[in-house]
């Protein structure tokens, strides 16, 4: 028994907007992650010429 009465707009609005989300949060991930790597490359890099 099934008693839940979806309209499938409904449903197909719900999906776009996850699979917006999804897009959005994978690209807010890599360019923060990019980041990330740019600022150890950068401090191991300063870092490294504080000794030579």
């Amino acid at each position: 028994m099934n008693n839940q009465n979806h309209n499938p707009q409904e449903k197909s609005n719900l999906k776009k907007w996850f699979a917006r989300v999804g897009w959005l949060g994978l690209t807010f991930f890599t360019i923060k992650g990019l980041m990330w790597l740019a600022v150890f490359y950068f401090g191991a890099e300063s870092i490294k010429s504080c000794f030579s």
